[in-house]
């Protein structure tokens, strides 16, 4: 569990992420909006909600998708997770975030890009763990940032599949003590 100190004097907030399960689906459906998706291509049909459900709850045993949830009232703020990521013919983690509308803007993707950090290392099947943010998206690229990754440029990343779109790509080395 993360803690998230407020700068504006408030009380602080502990973040953990629990496991994707099937009350995800609600989670995945408010995050599946306009204003949500407007970096990513836009809203998902049902038909592919449904689909990207049943993946997060299966990711082929590499990864784990996740829920955010804020302590200690246990709100859900959002998902984050990561999975395995094939890219210039080597394999590596690939992590992703969404933290919902009234939730952003206090340190709480941070927090949770943390707590993944600490999963795939404890996972420890590939070496490096990778964020793709729209390079129109100073928010996600800040989260990257702060949580400790390094900036290796500017990419071309297929997002969802079949649209391309201009990404930074982030590298967080998971071999050194975080």
């Amino acid at each position: 569990m993360t803690l998230i100190t407020e700068s504006d004097g408030l009380e602080s907030l502990r973040v953990r992420i629990e496991p994707w399960t099937q009350a995800g689906l609600a989670l995945l459906r408010r995050i599946n909006g306009p204003e949500m998706t407007r970096h990513l291509g836009g809203p998902e049909t049902e038909e592919q909600l449904l689909a990207r459900h049943a993946r997060y709850l299966d990711l082929g045993g590499v990864g784990q998708m996740f829920r955010i949830i804020l302590e200690p009232e246990g709100a859900v703020a959002g998902s984050i997770g990561f999975w395995e990521l094939n890219r210039r013919e080597r394999k590596a983690y690939e992590t992703g975030w969404g933290v919902l509308p009234e939730f952003q803007g206090r340190g709480i993707a941070v927090a949770a890009a943390r707590e993944v950090i600490a999963a795939a290392r404890a996972e420890g099947r590939y070496p490096s763990l990778h964020a793709f943010p729209s390079v129109g998206h100073p928010a996600s690229n800040a989260v990257c940032r702060k949580a400790g990754f390094t900036l290796a440029g500017e990419c071309a990343f297929e997002y969802p599949k079949g649209r391309m779109m201009r990404s930074n790509e982030w590298r967080l080395d998971l071999t050194a003590e975080g």
